[in-house]
């Protein structure tokens, strides 16, 4: 829930386990305690969306057995080694960071990535304010970190079982050419249309795609979504990496963005998540600010985690 700075140095006091996201202003001053923070301005609470450098969001854990650590691009690798065998990891990594590109890239290789259950977001920042850090937070020893990632490990009793849920609103347009990349990353300038190279940027320009939607993925039948960040001259940038040997489309289009998003929702009313993150994205284009979407509070990120990084989805934790 939506707190003052205050009321979570309180909490923190207090010795509950926490998952905090805020600015980073306020995350550098609250105590140390049992914690990790991600910056982030943005968020969905109860009453629905909303934007705010005064309140912090709060998700309280109700267990015991966790552990708290930092990681840096030589050790993140071992994150899904680190966590428990029944429980889930929630992890905060900053935005545009080399941490940031190293886990895009690389974390669908990392030793038991999908075999444990890894969540989390991509830390960032008010698109309107300059000068802010993407940042995230070791509440034990208190550091903000811009180039480091937090995790928080937490076990949970043998008679429960955790799921790691992802909402997507897109598909593959099956009208759409498939669309391969001959090099990986967070940009690109040629591609393959249909096995024809072609300049990214001129087929968008050519066919007048909107980028709102954003390419998505086939993994072995399930869609994972690229968004795009932007075009500059000839090269198309993304919030996720692109990879070879990937058969993508653009998404099949959206006639309403807020109502599509909604109604997808609607399917997950009885969902009772213990945490939840949604893309800027889905903030932005879904028009979600001062719009409640039921059980589905917390950060609005840059990007999320589910094992892998996703874009353009709202992804949530549940323990039953």
């Amino acid at each position: 829930m939506l707190m003052t700075f205050d009321e979570v140095s309180k909490k923190i006091s207090g010795g509950e386990l926490l998952h905090i996201a805020g600015t980073e202003t306020l995350l550098k001053q609250l105590p140390k305690g049992n914690w990790i923070g991600g910056s982030t301005e943005y968020f969905m609470a109860k009453e629905g969306g909303k934007v705010s450098g005064d309140l912090m969001f709060v998700t309280t854990f109700p267990y015991s057995d966790f552990t708290i650590k930092s990681y840096d691009t030589g050790t993140i690798k071992n994150v899904a080694v680190d966590a428990y065998d029944n429980g889930f990891s929630i992890v905060i990594v900053p935005f545009d960071s080399e941490i940031h590109k190293l886990y895009a890239e690389k974390a669908p290789g990392f030793e038991d990535l999908f075999i444990k259950n890894i969540a989390g977001w991509i830390a960032g920042m008010n698109l309107s304010k300059a000068g802010q850090t993407p940042v995230s937070v070791n509440g034990l020893t208190g550091e903000a970190q811009s180039d480091r990632a937090a995790a928080l490990h937490i076990g949970i009793p043998e008679d429960k079982a955790v799921t790691i849920g992802v909402i997507n609103i897109f598909s593959q347009d099956e009208e759409s050419p498939v669309i391969e990349f001959p090099e990986e990353g967070f940009e690109a300038k040629k591609c393959l249309i249909n096995g024809t190279e072609t300049l990214f940027a001129d087929y968008i320009a050519k066919n007048v795609i909107d980028t709102k939607l954003p390419l998505v993925g086939d993994y072995s039948g399930n869609g994972v979504n690229i968004s795009f960040k932007s075009i500059n001259n000839d090269t198309v940038y993304f919030y996720a990496p692109v990879f070879t040997g990937i058969k993508y489309r653009i998404a099949k289009p959206i006639s309403n963005y807020a109502e599509e998003f909604n109604s997808h929702l609607s399917d997950f009313r009885d969902t009772s998540a213990l945490f939840s993150c949604n893309c800027i994205l889905n903030f932005l284009y879904g028009e979600l600010d001062g719009k409640s979407i039921e059980h589905f509070t917390g950060p609005i990120t840059f990007g999320e985690i589910a094992y892998q990084l996703v874009n353009q989805t709202l992804v949530y934790v549940s323990v039953l």
